[in-house]
Order: C-alpha cells, then structure tokens, then sequence
C-alpha cells in the first residue's frame, strides 16, 4: 500500500519529538503535594493547604472523592477530609488523575475520539487496573496511576494520525493490521511509544513509563523487574476490558489483541468474569465522571 513519502514521514517524526519536548509538565506546587504525600512527616493539613491553591484541581479531587466506587459514608466536603478518610495513597493516585485531566478533556479526533471519550477511558481503565491489582494482591494505587497515564501518549500524536487517518485506516481494514502498527508504520512512532517518552519526560516512575509504552504489547516487554511486567499486564488486560465494553474504543481499538499470555500471568481464567465484576462501578464512572471545566 501507498504511504507517506520518506521524507514526510521523517519531518514528521523530527515534529513528534518536538512536540513532546514543548508538552508542559505537571504544575511545580502539583509535584510538591506528590512530594508532600511521600513524605512521613506530613500531615493531611499541609498537603491540603498546598493543594488548595488550584481551585479546579480540589473540585475535581473531590468529585472523585465523593464517587460511589469509594463509598465513604458522608459527603465530602472539604480536601482534608478526603485525605484523612482516603489516605495519602489514593490521595495521591486522585491528585495525579486530576492533574492530567486537562490535557485528556479535549476532542481527539485522530483516534476518533469526541470530547471527553479520552479522559472516560483513561479514567475506566485506572479503575478496572485497580480492582485487578486487588485480585492478583499487587500495588493498587500504583496500577490506578499507569491505568490513568497509559493513554497519554494521544495528546500529542493526535494531529499526526489524523493527517495520515485515511492511509492508516485503510491499513487497518485492508490488511487487518492492529492500529498502533499502522501507526508506527506511517508516521514513525505509535502513541505508546510517545506516551512512554513523555512520562519519562516528566520524572514519573519508570513502572508508568512502561506501563505506556507496552500496553498494547506486553509481550515485547522484557528484561523488566517482576512487578514491572505484572503492571503492564495489568493495564494491558484493564484496557482490554474497557475496549471491550465499548468505554472510549475509537479508532485505536480496531483489531485490538488480547494478551492469553497476558491473562495467564495473572491468573485470570476468565474475561467474562472480570467484566461482570467490573461492570457496576464503570457505570458508575460513566455517569459520574462527566467533569466539566
């Protein structure tokens, strides 16, 4: 099949990379509260008192708070209660997840995707991540955190694939060619690898960066640490899922592949299964997560 000339597909590969570096970074007082709920000497106050300078930031921390997949028992109503009932864990998995959702609210129009659909996604995937990290007994708020950033790597190649959607498309269907292929084939770079480099970018773990990078692909991820490999199997299969249930599939979910390999690894027999005990509470995101700005 025909495809971009040599020469376009190298400019756009020299655009790609600086439109990563050009990407912002989280907030400075954003890296500080993460540093604060590292450290053991604070305490839910200081953390608040950092976190309230973002007024958007705590309103969104607390509307996931107060969702019914954390069940707490009053409302609440303020970021210090949220920490002192939640813990600095999931404080910190909810002050990441709030912090990306202003580059994953936008319409993605390259991955077929309307406004809001990649940030529902990203968002149901951290969630079914979660709960499969509690089945397999491995790091939940961690899983939570590279299920949410898996994706990240569409906001900057998004322009890219929608300049070349009709070649990319065509790859798809004609010759049942997964998308990210296509993608890596036409443009250079797929939106994994890109997601993978804006993470490492950012100083986030390296667990996120791979988590990104191969989760379309576990099995290409080798040489890693145990609890590296569980992850990217984790937001692998958490992905698949949400695909599955048609939670913000777009166009990267045609001639999408479940990992068997993947599965077994964790020990999960049954993907029908999974999806029953996930399906209540990604309803519930579907219905509750609607964050405007």
């Amino acid at each position: 099949m025909q495809g971009l000339d040599e020469r376009t597909r190298e400019l756009i590969q020299r655009r790609v990379l600086k439109r990563v570096k050009e990407i912002p970074s989280l907030p400075q007082f954003v890296v500080e509260t993460l540093k604060k709920l590292d450290d053991p000497k604070s305490n839910a106050a200081d953390v608040s008192d950092r976190l309230s300078r973002d007024e958007g930031l705590v309103i969104r921390i607390l509307r996931l708070a107060n969702s019914a997949y954390y069940g707490l028992p009053r409302r609440i109503v303020s970021v210090t209660e949220a920490i002192a009932l939640l813990g600095f864990k999931t404080v910190k998995s909810i002050v990441l997840s709030a912090s990306v959702y202003q580059f994953m609210d936008g319409a993605f129009t390259g991955y077929a995707l309307d406004r809001g659909q990649l940030w529902k996604h990203s968002l149901s995937v951290a969630f079914v991540a979660r709960h499969i990290a509690k089945k397999v007994k491995g790091e939940e708020e961690e899983a939570y955190v590279a299920g949410m950033l898996h994706d990240l790597g569409k906001i900057v190649l998004n322009d890219f694939v929608r300049f070349g959607y009709g070649i990319i498309v065509r790859l798809v269907e004609d010759e049942q060619m997964p998308f990210m292929d296509a993608e890596t084939q036409i443009l250079g770079f797929n939106h994994s690898q890109v997601g993978g480099m804006m993470l490492e970018q950012w100083n986030l773990p390296e667990t996120y960066q791979y988590a990104a990078r191969f989760h379309h692909n576990p099995e290409e991820c080798q040489d890693v640490p145990p609890h590296i490999r569980r992850m990217v199997d984790v937001v692998h299969v958490a992905n698949a899922v949400c695909l599955m249930m048609g939670l913000g599939i777009g166009a990267d979910g045609l001639q999408y592949t479940l990992s068997e390999e993947a599965l077994a690894r964790l020990r999960i027999e049954s993907v029908e299964m999974l999806m029953s005990e996930v399906v209540d509470f990604i309803s519930q995101v579907d219905e509750e997560f609607q964050m405007g700005d």
